[in-house]
């Protein structure tokens, strides 16, 4: 920073930190709706304990908690709600006679397709109108963040 203020580059970090901010915001928003509509006071980190093992699974509690980088107690307790609940069940792990796996119930599956449906294509409607050039740049632009990658330096 100078004594004229902030940099262009500095303005223009404030602001992607600005917009990241509110994207978290709103993808907190999303996952707590889902959540209670899965099972009406459903925590969060319940909720995506849960769609790990919707989307991944099955799993052992190992992979889980390393994938979700929790602790394995917390993990077990979860995971005991959760089939509480009948959202998921264990299966012997025919691979390691000490684990089992974990995965939806088909209860599970339904509850998890209805809690989603209402945003299911939110990402589809907010970028429609939007030139397909611009969307590709966007996931460029996504990728080479999330790669630590210089944009376009293939």
């Amino acid at each position: 920073m100078t004594d004229e203020g902030p940099t262009e580059r500095e303005q223009a970090m404030r602001a992607v930190e600005l917009e990241f901010s509110e994207l978290i915001a709103q993808v907190r928003r999303i996952i707590m709706r889902n959540a209670d509509r899965v099972s009406p006071g459903m925590l969060p980190g319940a909720y995506k304990v849960f769609t790990t093992i919707a989307d991944a699974g099955p799993l052992t509690a190992s992979a889980i908690a390393d994938r979700l980088m929790i602790d394995k107690g917390q993990l077990s307790r979860t995971v005991r709600e959760l089939e509480d609940l009948g959202l998921v069940a264990r299966t012997p792990d025919p691979s390691d006679g000490r684990a089992h796996l974990l995965e939806p119930t088909e209860d599970g599956r339904r509850r998890l397709a209805t809690a989603r449906a209402p945003q299911e294509h939110g990402l589809s409607r907010a970028l429609e109108k939007w030139d397909v050039s611009d969307v590709r740049r966007l996931a460029d632009l996504l990728h080479a963040l999330t790669h630590e990658q210089v944009p376009g330096a293939d």
